[in-house]
């Protein structure tokens, strides 16, 4: 079965989940975990993503954000890429460290938000990192301490995720340690980490209820909401693929894309598929690379195929461009 596409709209929130292939260490010590964070910093200023709750487990992440400009799907592959080249090299090994994708649930702020940034930030305690709420406060790498104050960072928008609490930070701060201690014994929450009708309506009895009604319900595996919110999103979501349909169709083939580029810049067609290094060719493959992601929806692998680079070339000549031409 061919996997879904993501689904993002800039400003939506977004609970993605991070694991290591076969369940194995994506972090081996403190040193790789800083590493992490700060390139995740980094991005944050860069795209404008925001991060509203966040833990790193020894092989998993839990991240909760609302996308910037760039979008999700940018945002992820430069803060993956980058760590993964840089972990393979730092402890000496080869081939994939993430299992699969990246998971990404689209999630109603309104119904998910406060109930998510609980879930997250209980993830060293329900591991047993920590053995207290107190010890919570002070684990560095979640951002449960940043909340209460505990830690310090200039990257999560603590701020935004305190005024649910009060408009005053004191009674703020109050209200949140309250609320994380009433969740302190509710478990892993398996209606919060995934999409689709069950999950969205909050168990089986709501959807039994629907059913008896005779009533419908939108749901989608990779949405997090009610009937409302997944419809909207899935319409935007077509509206997104219907302006890349049509711009395939204005481009025409691809071949004649590349064949049309290629005259514009003065380069050999065979010459842009070697792999050539040459400026002009440099230039154009990472435009190319970037227009055919960006405007035409193409997957990495094809575009792969048509300049001669590796899909990790495609994404890295996108990266670039993201860097010198950010989406306004």
């Amino acid at each position: 079965m061919p996997r879904q596409a993501r689904l993002d709209v800039p400003g939506t929130l977004h609970h993605v989940m991070v694991r290591g292939i076969e369940k194995q260490n994506i972090f081996e010590d403190e040193e790789d975990r800083q590493i992490f964070v700060d390139k995740l910093r980094s991005l944050v200023l860069d795209t404008g993503t925001r991060i509203l709750s966040w833990a790193l487990m020894k092989n998993h992440v839990h991240l909760l954000l609302i996308s910037g400009s760039a979008g999700l799907p940018t945002f992820m592959r430069r803060l993956l890429t980058g760590y993964a080249i840089g972990f393979n090299r730092r402890h000496q090994r080869f081939g994939h460290l993430f299992q699969n994708r990246y998971k990404s649930i689209l999630c109603e702020m309104d119904s998910y938000l406060l109930e998510l940034v609980r879930y997250i930030h209980l993830n060293p305690l329900r591991a047993n990192a920590v053995i207290d709420l107190e010890e919570l406060e002070k684990y560095p790498w979640c951002g449960h301490g940043v909340l209460t104050g505990r830690q310090k960072n200039d990257w999560q928008d603590r701020d935004f995720v305190l005024s649910f609490f009060g408009f005053k930070e004191k009674a703020a701060l109050r209200a949140y340690r309250e609320f994380v201690k009433a969740g302190k014994d509710l478990g892993p929450r398996p209606e919060l980490t995934g999409g689709g009708l069950v999950r969205s309506l909050g168990g089986w009895s709501q959807v039994l209820s629907l059913r008896q009604r005779g009533e419908p319900e939108a749901y989608d595996e990779r949405i997090l909401g009610s009937g409302d919110f997944v419809q909207a999103i899935l319409e935007e979501a077509d509206r997104k693929l219907a302006r890349q349909v049509r711009a395939r169709k204005k481009a025409g083939s691809l071949a004649r894309i590349i064949k049309e580029r290629c005259r514009e810049a003065g380069v050999n067609e065979r010459e842009l598929r070697s792999g050539s290094r040459r400026r002009a060719v440099s230039v154009l493959r990472r435009e190319l690379c970037a227009y055919l992601y960006r405007e035409l929806g193409l997957p990495l692998a094809e575009i792969a195929r048509q300049v001669g680079v590796g899909t990790t070339g495609v994404a890295m000549a996108v990266k670039r461009m993201d860097v010198e031409n950010p989406i306004e």
